[in-house]
């Protein structure tokens, strides 16, 4: 049932990403299972409450893309998912790139 709920398909991402909410100094890391062109799933043990907005950075070996993101929901012991608010224009051709890739690495993956 929550796939139907997804406006685009989600790939797995094998990335890294550092969270932090408005101007705080609070930042913390976790990891990213799940990329869409919507949003991500970070798998963290200590997620933020849905509705919190974070500024955010995905990492992988060689790019990282920048947004605003909120928590749209939590998994209890497995993590949160965040909805991009806000994403300049390079930053989305960055997200696209990655999407592409893992596009091609699962051949035959429906959204």
């Amino acid at each position: 049932m929550e796939q139907e709920r997804r406006r685009t398909p989600r790939y797995p991402f094998a990335g890294s990403i550092e969270m932090r909410e408005g101007a705080s100094e609070d930042k913390r890391t976790a990891r990213v299972a799940g990329l869409s062109l919507n949003g991500c799933n970070v798998i963290t043990e200590s997620p933020y409450p849905v509705g919190t907005i974070l500024a955010i950075k995905l990492f992988t070996e060689n790019e990282f893309f920048e947004a605003q993101a909120s928590v749209v929901y939590i998994q209890p012991n497995q993590g949160m998912g965040l909805m991009f608010r806000e994403t300049k224009p390079y930053y989305l051709t960055v997200l696209r790139k990655w999407l592409l890739a893992a596009m091609m690495t699962k051949p035959g993956t429906k959204g």
